[in-house]
């Protein structure tokens, strides 16, 4: 939910205490143009930026919609001031959210080749303040957000494990958390996955395997696992995974495939505001 608060301080930001740029009388039109091919989102922040200072939003094309070059993917009218006092808030926002949805659905795309089940998640390495901009827009390009906060699932990591070792910390989580809270286990390597596993973790994330020792490890807790064990963990791969490669890694069988670089390495698709 974008707040009121949300959309002030981005306009505080952009405007600042004197606006001498935008004072132009009457009203005009505006809308937003697709310079390249991409995956559109975050058209709700901007819909909210205009909506906010007085502009009406006349039309915009749904969120995950595919677009081409020279595509119209919002349009609005009223007073020529606040139209252009939005434009660069809401170009950010929407070329921001699309560059990541496009990216995601690269990657998407990309294991589907070798997994029609694999699940691409995206990760807590998102931009403050804008993570619900920035989750919102991975499940724009066919992804899924993961845990949106810490409250959402405990993920276990090697901190955690440092401090309480790893079968006493599921221990103290199992006894902590909710019933309806899953635990995440971070491990480095097959042993680790397995003990993770039998201590009752929910999900085991393998972190830093190579595809071929993922295979491995995917096999391995198949075989070595009690099948009741077996058929209630998932498995999920993280960790320098790239759209390059996560063909390899949805290869080999695992459940869910996380990336940061969904939020925090994707490029603004490029767009332009043009009035008149």
């Amino acid at each position: 939910m974008i707040t009121h608060g949300q959309i002030e301080r981005w306009l505080d930001e952009d405007i600042g205490h004197h606006d001498v740029t935008n004072d132009v009388p009457g009203e005009t039109t505006g809308r937003l143009v697709a310079k390249e091919a991409g995956t559109v989102a975050g058209l709700e922040a901007g819909r909210a930026v205009f909506e906010y200072l007085g502009v009406t939003v006349l039309e915009t094309v749904g969120s995950g919609t595919v677009i081409e070059p020279g595509d119209v993917v919002l349009r609005v009218e009223g007073p020529a001031r606040d139209v252009l006092r939005g434009e660069r808030v809401a170009v950010n926002l929407v070329g921001h959210a699309s560059g990541i949805a496009t990216r995601t659905a690269a990657v998407v795309d990309a294991a589907r080749v070798e997994s029609e089940t694999v699940t691409i998640a995206a990760t807590r390495k998102t931009t403050p303040g804008l993570r619900g901009l920035e989750k919102r827009a991975v499940v724009a390009g066919g992804g899924d957000t993961h845990r949106l906060d810490l409250s959402h699932m405990v993920m276990i990591k090697d901190n955690h494990i440092a401090e309480m070792g790893l079968e006493r910390a599921i221990e103290h989580f199992q006894e902590t958390a909710s019933f309806a809270t899953k635990l995440d286990v971070e491990v480095e390597s097959t042993d680790d996955a397995i003990r993770a596993a039998n201590a009752g973790a929910d999900i085991i994330l393998l972190d830093n395997f190579t595809p071929e020792e993922l295979r491995e490890a995917v096999d391995t807790l198949e075989c070595d696992l009690e099948p009741a064990v077996a058929e209630h963990v998932l498995t999920e791969a993280s960790g320098g995974i790239t759209l390059e490669t996560v063909g390899d890694y949805a290869a080999t069988g695992v459940d869910i495939i996380s990336m940061g670089s969904l939020t925090h390495s994707a490029p603004s698709l490029d767009l332009s505001f043009r009035t008149g």
